[in-house]
């Protein structure tokens, strides 16, 4: 019997960062000034039907951006998430504020490596508009950006993925056969060696501890479920593909096919290889998810919250989670297992083409886990983030003995990490210094921060949104952009429902032979003006 044909595995991500204004006290925090100061520092497009204006001209933060009518979100909202959303012209990508949390989102990609080059492109454009929003204010009231995922005090916000599977395997995943899903949640739960950044204590009325691998592990508390924020799922069910088509008299559409998994598990990651390795390994599970290669019993964990706690202070990799089948094992043999299964996967070629690097990825993951396996921390520490800071944390106390795991300081360092100031985050000079790993090229970061991918929707999103006098759009989404054209007597929506859709060679031709913009969304309006 033949095997499904796999999609390509595109990738988004939307990232929530830490923001606060020193010496700034109120009940509810000073996150709400924060976020509000730097958004209004990053030019775009207002997203939807967003046309709050802006003081201030902004820094062009994101690179070729278009400037918008000026101002900053209202004063206030009803729903404290998804304001005053902005689409860059520069990269495709967007920033808003959500909970008074900056918010990053990257755009869509189809290769691991280019997610780690426009996710530290977005903290560069982030990392602009701190400075400049910084330059504006006074120096004893400085913003400050965390790149991390828990604040120390009982609050988590996300690092969210967003890969594009086939709607057949997303219905198997969630609604025909458990044991996939309880197959991805056990390599999610394992994963955490490679993918945590590490913290210092316990959240969420956790059991103490001196320092845990995940900073996320302590706010999940149950399996699957659609919730974001409040009794957090480590398999995220929401059901929201931002793919489409038309419907004429009962036709199939694009989300008939399509689907997006939503993950709200990870840590966000500042180490280029753990990075790489989050995104390129799950981009690899889930295709053998696709493929029908999934979810044997010598996978699946007995009780994946359990392990999930027990193996984010298992610093040793010694501790023992029970299967299904009864046997028990170490998140790392866990790993080793997936891996293997993995790799006969790819040997196959049963990737077809979905996992773009998929041998390289496989490799990374490989000697990632012999040096897990060799519990060789400085080994670990250019690649792995929670590795590095552990080693810092250890490093301070062993230069200042009066230090303990319990003192203040160590959670100042802790936060210091994750710090997007380059000259106050600890994880910039061990990269400046050539001590982390860097499977990516600078230029390639570079090129995110002022030019989108070339093999997804994105390039013509943000090729419209820089060919448009933003007076003359009315809306911008994921999968489409709302036009007023001829004086506004004109509405076309440019829908840009397949996600695959709309690269460079499908539609760079539109712009580059000096088409108005009126004759470019013609061209690429599907039906009617409405």
């Amino acid at each position: 019997m033949k095997r499904p044909t796999v999609l390509p595995k595109l990738c988004g991500a939307d990232v929530e960062v830490a923001n606060f204004v020193d010496g700034a006290w109120s009940p509810s925090g000073s996150g709400r000034e924060a976020s509000r100061a730097l958004l209004r520092e990053i030019r775009g497009i207002p997203g939807r039907n967003e046309r709050w204006t802006r003081t201030g001209g902004g820094n062009g933060s994101e690179g070729g951006g278009v400037r918008v009518r000026g101002g900053e979100p209202p004063a206030a909202e009803d729903d404290p998430r998804d304001i005053g959303r902005v689409f860059l012209s520069g990269n495709g990508g967007c920033a808003y504020i959500d909970l008074d949390h900056l918010e990053l989102c990257l755009p869509e990609v189809l290769d691991a490596r280019e997610h780690v080059a426009a996710w530290h492109a977005m903290l560069r454009i982030a990392r602009s508009a701190l400075r400049s929003a910084n330059a504006r204010r006074e120096p004893e009231r400085k913003i400050r950006i965390l790149v991390n995922s828990s604040d120390g005090l009982g609050h988590s916000y996300g690092a969210h993925l967003d890969l594009l599977v086939a709607r057949r395997a997303y219905e198997d995943i969630f609604d025909r056969r458990m044991q996939y899903l309880l197959w991805l949640a056990s390599y999610m739960v394992s994963s955490i060696v490679f993918t945590g950044q590490g913290k210092v204590g316990s959240e969420n009325g956790a059991p103490a501890t001196d320092f845990q691998i995940s900073q996320r592990a302590d706010f999940f508390e149950c399996l699957v479920g659609p919730q974001t924020t409040y009794r957090r799922p480590i398999v995220n069910s929401r059901d929201e593909a931002l793919v489409g088509g038309w419907i004429r008299g009962g036709a199939l559409t694009l989300r008939d096919f399509m689907a997006r998994m939503h993950v709200i598990f990870y840590d966000s990651t500042l180490a280029y290889t753990a990075a790489l390795l989050k995104v390129g390994v799950y981009q690899i599970v889930l295709a053998m998810i696709e493929a029908g290669l999934a979810g044997g019993t010598d996978l699946i964990l007995e009780d994946p919250l359990a392990a999930l706690r027990l193996w984010s202070r298992d610093l040793e990799f010694r501790r023992p989670a029970r299967l299904l089948s009864g046997e028990r094992l170490t998140a790392v043999e866990l790993q080793l297992r997936f891996r293997e299964n993995a790799a006969r996967f790819a040997e196959r070629d049963e990737c077809g083409g979905a996992v773009p690097g998929a041998k390289e990825i496989l490799d990374l993951w490989g000697e990632t886990l012999e040096r897990l396996e060799r519990r060789d921390l400085s080994a670990l520490a250019p690649r792995v983030d929670w590795a590095l800071k552990l080693s810092i944390l250890r490093g301070a106390m062993d230069a200042h003995p009066k230090l303990d795991w319990r003192s203040p300081k160590m959670k100042m360092l802790d936060h210091l990490y994750s710090s997007l100031d380059p000259d106050e985050g600890l994880f910039w000079p061990y990269d400046r210094a050539g001590r982390v790993e860097k499977p990516i090229s600078e230029s390639s970061i570079e090129r995110f921060m002022h030019e989108p991918p070339c093999g997804t929707r994105a390039f013509t999103r943000a090729m419209l949104l820089r060919r448009a006098d933003p007076e003359t759009v009315e809306s911008v989404d994921w999968d489409s952009i709302r036009f007023r054209l001829s004086d506004g007597a004109v509405r076309r929506t440019v829908r840009l429902w397949n996600p695959l859709g709309f690269g460079r060679s499908a539609t760079e031709p539109l712009f580059r032979n000096g088409s108005s913009i009126e004759e470019i969304v013609r061209n690429l309006a599907e039906g009617p003006p409405v």
